[in-house]
């Protein structure tokens, strides 16, 4: 019966229908892709500010909409260097850029290329080996080797192909790095045949070739599994081509290639080896578009789709070769199957294709399995614990919006560090280079600019302000100005400095006017606190109100219900309480020795989440005003955030501020006891044992002091 045309019709229709409740529709596929083309633009205007020209583009899964929160897909960022510059022709090379000749002979594989340096200041060959990553090959060639990364104490941080993954903090994927150097123009490997290549399938059209063919080509640091030279080789890449196909497509298509991921984790690559890839799957797909009717991609004919994209992996396995959909000449399956894992494969696929909904039945993944069983009705719904339809696209939004929050913290503290030793002149210079985005750039740079700007703003009128107060003069209109620009970064962190900064030039009054506001905010609203510095803490579950306002607002709203933590560069220190100061100066040189210098730059600064700092300041200001109940409450508080707050990211910061508020309080066994929670929270890298000396070495004095005064 399930055989049957009409069962198999309405099997497709309900697994479609599974596949939008699990967010694979074309909502939250333009949603996601959104929020990750802002990012790639926020991570550009970071790096242009500086002059450095870098240009990042996300690729893969996550911004084609072809994941699933269960797939749990890798994070892909290729990070393209406009300094280097790929030539073909001698003609092409550009002064000022490290230009390369691109090889391609007997001794590479297909799709692949040697990079031969050429000298500074003329496009000829270079005839000295400037250092290790260069190599005079058996010719007297100057070749460019392809490792690129060297680990650097770095312990996060692996070389894989050609990228360079960052293993996930809890809660998120593993991130994939891919530095490529671009191709002044597109290898002829690339370009011919594949222009005028006839489809079946009318797709992509002549002006969808001429599109794709229009964007960078580049080359990546990694050999061919049967090459000769592997050290030596760089891969061709026309990943942003593929992107372009891949936003072309339409959802059922779309929903089929989910499937086949889903396929292979599940059946395929059972226990995590890597046989055949996710780009696999997708090269299959693509050439199965060009070479089908367009009229079979319905959704009542997605079973068959799916059948006809395994059945062409079969074919490929079959024959040890998987073209390239772009580099015909490049086989993707050359030198990766054994004969016994090939043997297996060709079992599992065909077995999968002759029983293909029993086996869509046993998949797990997203509870897909169980999803298909109720939508069929083979099951009662009650019987599975599964999120509805609704759950999942808030839960992905969720996942999609603290992801992009994450991205502009990064991204503000990547920019805090190149700022953190630079002059007063030197930062303008910074901050104005990066506000320059505001005018004369597209729209999504405008966009993601006014994310990152208030961070950078308010971070630039602490500064001014310091200085001011550094010198007794009351603070600028023009660092108030700043500041105010700020304001609104999200919902505290650019309060917070303000009223840091109005606290320490001595206006108590706005200090508690704008803490208090800034607290009405976190109880008034459904708001998301936590902190976005890189591998501190799980990112906590996202309350369910959250969720639901992120799935139902644009990425806009992380303005408005995010709070993160809050971050003082040390030219601030007169904008800063002298409580939060010491964080300024957390490691001894022997602590620096143990930090990651890409993982740990926020260390650098002073930084605090932002409700202990909300209640910490609420703690000042009251007990300067002689208000003994508030300050009792606000002390209160802060030790109870602490307690409860399991997912704050700067612990250690909170619980030494709140050892210092406890020796005001002339409570110093307390106090002592912060301290010691502290160093169980980071024994290295913190202020804690300062603290503890300054107490006891203060005890000890105050004793001989009653016992000199007792003689």
């Amino acid at each position: 019966m399930l055989q049957s045309p009409d069962s198999r019709k309405h099997l497709s229709l309900m697994l479609s229908e599974v596949l939008e409740d699990i967010g694979v529709n074309d909502r939250m596929r333009m949603r996601t892709r959104r929020v990750i083309k802002l990012m790639e633009n926020m991570d550009t205007i970071t790096m242009k500010s500086f002059g450095n020209n870098t240009i990042s583009y996300y690729l893969g899964s996550k911004i084609e909409g072809t994941t699933t929160y269960g797939l749990k897909s890798d994070f892909d960022k290729l990070c393209l260097m406009n300094y280097y510059n790929v030539i073909q022709n001698r003609s092409e090379w550009e002064h000022g850029k490290i230009n390369f000749f691109m090889i391609q002979d007997e001794h590479t594989t297909p799709g692949y290329c040697f990079l031969q340096l050429l000298q500074d200041n003329r496009p000829l060959p270079a005839t000295v080996v400037p250092d290790k990553r260069y190599i005079s090959d058996w010719k007297g060639r100057i070749l460019h080797k392809n490792k690129l990364y060297e680990a650097d104490n770095t312990i996060l941080v692996t070389q894989h192909g050609p990228s360079y993954a960052t293993q996930g903090r809890k809660g998120f994927n593993d991130a994939d790095r891919v530095l490529a150097y671009p191709c002044k123009s597109w290898p002829k490997s690339a370009e011919s045949g594949w222009l005028e290549r006839q489809s079946i399938g009318k797709w992509p059209t002549q002006d969808m070739r001429r599109y794709a063919a229009s964007t960078v080509c580049c080359v990546v640091p990694t050999g061919s599994k049967v090459s000769e030279y592997p050290e030596l080789e760089w891969r061709i890449s026309t990943s942003l081509a593929e992107r372009c196909l891949m936003f072309d497509l339409d959802i059922t298509q779309i929903k089929c290639y989910v499937l086949l991921k889903m396929i292979l984790k599940s059946l395929l690559n059972p226990q995590g080896e890597i046989n055949i890839s996710s780009f696999m799957c997708k090269t299959i797909l693509l050439h199965c578009i060009e070479q089908k009717e367009p009229s079979i991609w319905k959704e009542n004919n997605l079973l068959e789709c799916l059948k006809d994209c395994l059945m062409k992996l079969s074919s490929c396995v079959q024959n040890d070769n998987l073209s390239h959909f772009i580099i015909p000449d490049n086989n993707l399956i050359a030198g990766q199957l054994t004969a016994e894992t090939k043997r297996q494969l060709l079992i599992n696929i065909n077995d999968f294709i002759q029983n293909d909904v029993h086996s869509l039945l046993k998949i797990n993944i997203d509870n897909l399995g169980h999803r298909l069983q109720v939508k069929l009705k083979l099951v009662p719904e009650r019987q599975y614990n599964f999120y509805s339809s609704l759950n999942t696209c808030e839960i992905v939004s969720a996942f999609n919006y603290i992801l992009f929050s994450n991205s502009c913290g990064g991204n503000y503290t990547f920019f805090l560090k190149k700022i953190s030793n630079e002059d007063i002149g030197i930062m303008k210079q910074n901050v104005e280079g990066l506000m320059s985005f505001n005018n004369n750039h597209h729209k999504l740079e405008q966009a993601a600019f006014t994310f990152l700007a208030p961070f950078v703003c308010s971070t630039y009128g602490s500064v001014l302000a310091s200085e001011s107060i550094g010198l007794k003069h009351q603070v600028s209109p023009q660092a108030l100005a700043w500041l105010l620009n700020g304001f609104e970064s999200d919902v505290s962190s650019g309060r917070l400095k303000l009223a840091s900064v109005f606290y320490s030039s001595g206006d108590i009054e706005k200090t508690e006017l704008i803490l208090r506001n800034t607290e009405e905010q976190f109880y008034s609203f459904p708001v998301f606190h936590f902190c976005n510095c890189p591998y501190l803490v799980p990112t906590p579950k996202v309350p369910v109100k959250v969720e639901r306002v992120f799935n139902e607002q644009n990425v806009d709203c992380v303005k408005y219900i995010t709070a993160i933590c809050v971050r003082f560069l040390k030219k601030e220190i007169n904008c800063v309480p002298h409580e939060l100061q010491y964080e300024m100066f957390r490691s001894t040189q022997d602590d620096i020795k143990h930090r990651d210098k890409y993982l740990d730059l926020w260390m650098d600064f002073a930084v605090v989440d932002s409700l202990p700092f909300l209640y910490f300041l609420q703690y000042k200001v009251y007990r300067h005003l002689h208000m003994y109940k508030d300050q009792l409450k606000a002390i209160n508080k802060l030790a109870n955030i602490i307690k409860t707050d399991k997912t704050l990211g700067h612990k250690e910061t909170a619980l030494n501020v709140l050892g210092q508020c406890m020796e005001q309080e002339n409570r110093p066994k307390q106090a002592i006891k912060c301290y010691l929670l502290s160093l169980r929270q980071r024994e290295r890298n913190n202020v804690a044992r300062i603290h503890i000396c300054r107490l006891l070495s203060g005890v000890l004095v105050d004793k001989e002091v009653i016992l000199y005064s007792r003689k």
